[in-house]
């Protein structure tokens, strides 16, 4: 078992990596002890490079229960030392990652691969995809933030929910919320 991470940093709409690798886990006994490692090890970048946010692909569904059941414990265990960090965190899932980077969101991991190393600018090579799977991901991240910015003056595009609305993450939240509204 392994786990990717990468730091980028953005200067306007320039992006270039700061560090990118992977934890390896497989020599530890057990899932608790992997945990643990994965907690210390994401505090310590943290603690090293100060980055502002955390963006990370969210739980996808598989045949496997059990490797699901491990990936969102690792993934819930890296969220939480981002918390204790008061680091806030963004989730993609790994099809808008894909078509963020590429352009189709079924793209190989090895075609993402090779557009994020264009896009940041680098020539390392990990022997591992969960780097780049990583890289990814915040690539992703950076590009809806450019989405959501009006030439980086920090002013955001997305309407302002006047105060007293709720705001809804589908259409399926404001039906439930709003049953008049059905059609």
């Amino acid at each position: 078992m392994v786990m990717g991470y990468g730091l980028i940093l953005q200067r306007g709409k320039e992006l270039s990596m700061i560090r990118m690798g992977v934890l390896e886990l497989s020599k530890l006994e057990n899932q608790a002890l992997k945990l643990r490692k994965i907690f210390e090890r994401v505090l310590e970048i943290i603690d090293e490079y100060h980055p502002d946010e955390l963006a990370i692909e969210a739980p996808f569904f598989g045949k496997n229960v059990q490797s699901m059941l491990k990936l969102g414990r690792a993934q819930g265990v890296a969220m939480a030392a981002a918390l204790y960090r008061d680091i806030p965190i963004f989730e993609y899932s790994p099809r808008k990652i894909k078509q963020s980077i590429t352009g189709n969101g079924a793209a190989s991991k090895e075609q993402v691969a090779a557009m994020v190393q264009k896009l940041c600018n680098f020539t390392e090579h990990s022997d591992y995809l969960d780097a780049t799977d990583a890289m990814a991901a915040a690539v992703c991240h950076s590009f809806q933030n450019q989405l959501n910015i009006v030439g980086g003056t920090g002013e955001s595009k997305l309407p302002k929910i006047p105060k007293g609305k709720k705001s809804f993450n589908s259409w399926e939240a404001f039906l439930q919320q709003n049953p008049e509204k059905k059609v």
